[in-house]
């Protein structure tokens, strides 16, 4: 049959239109314009070591003061407290001096405070006396341990407002070391903890540091030093002396050194309003109206 003699394609190739010359044209360039683009790879993002591994031994000494806090060493604790506010100091000027600092290292450095100067002398000033207090000795504790949660909060949402020669209130590490030093003052002299007044002292003082820390009284902050400038002798001859002051009987000296800093703050504060100036000095004006 003619019909079935018909050949069928041997294949199912399917011819497409030949391109322009201003198709290939493009083509081309698209092609050249591939080979140039360069791709980015998303850069690793990791942490400082030097830094953070100062704040994790600050708080891994916080942690170790609430340790022995309930293991009823509070010696210990208190001690531990004040090598926690140590190795804080370290970890800031390190990574200053360093070029290492990040906002990794600026939120645990937070954390780690709210550990080693919120909760740490929260519970130990609790667990050694407040609680013969009962609901009064809980509240106390509960005080100055949002107080240091406050006063964290707002140094973080204030950096670059306020002066930096002062701090906007009591820093929480002398906080800390001004209930932590109470604590070990009167362990290491054998005082009379279980007098009826011993604890209400206990009481007054940490609710003071609670409340100092929350409040707008200007404490010397200490960052206008700068110690890779040089000083003079007598500044060197008043560094060995106060070593020799503190190694005497760190208990008795470094509670009355920080006795006196915490008070500090609102003898700068008083003598501002007897001058006639402003009581704040943390992005405020004169009365007068002309900047500070």
């Amino acid at each position: 049959m003619a019909g079935n003699n018909r050949r069928r394609p041997r294949n199912n190739v399917t011819h497409l239109p030949r391109l322009s010359r201003t198709d290939q044209t493009m083509n081309e360039e698209l092609e050249h314009d591939d080979d140039d683009v360069t791709v980015v790879r998303p850069r690793k993002r990791g942490i400082y070591l030097l830094p953070n591994a100062f704040t994790t031994a600050a708080l891994f000494c916080g942690f170790y003061a609430i340790v022995q806090a309930m293991n009823l060493r509070f010696e210990y604790a208190a001690i531990a407290i004040f090598c926690a506010m140590v190795l804080d100091g370290m970890d800031g000027r390190v990574a200053r001096m360093t070029n290492t600092q990040s906002a990794f290292g600026e939120q645990y450095d937070s954390l780690s405070d709210m550990i080693s100067f919120g909760a740490a002398p929260a519970l130990v000033m609790y667990e050694w006396i407040l609680r013969d207090l009962g609901k009064w000795g809980w509240l106390a504790a509960f005080v100055y341990c949002a107080g240091a949660a406050l006063r964290l909060a707002r140094f973080n949402t204030n950096i670059g407002v306020v002066d930096k020669r002062f701090f906007q209130g009591l820093a929480s590490p002398a906080a800390a070391a001004l209930v932590a030093g109470f604590v070990w003052l009167a362990i290491d002299n054998k005082l009379p903890v279980r007098d009826a007044w011993m604890p209400w002292v206990a009481f007054g003082l940490t609710v003071y540091a609670g409340a100092s820390m929350v409040s707008n009284a200007p404490f010397y902050s200490g960052k206008a030093l700068d110690v890779r400038h040089r000083v003079s002798f007598g500044m060197i001859l008043l560094f060995m002396v106060g070593f020799v002051l503190v190694s005497s009987d760190p208990p008795v000296v470094l509670f009355c050194l920080f006795v006196a800093y915490s008070v500090s703050g609102y003898v700068v504060w008083a003598a501002r309003a007897v001058r006639g100036r402003h009581t704040r000095i943390f992005g405020d004006v004169d009365v007068s109206g002309g900047d500070e």
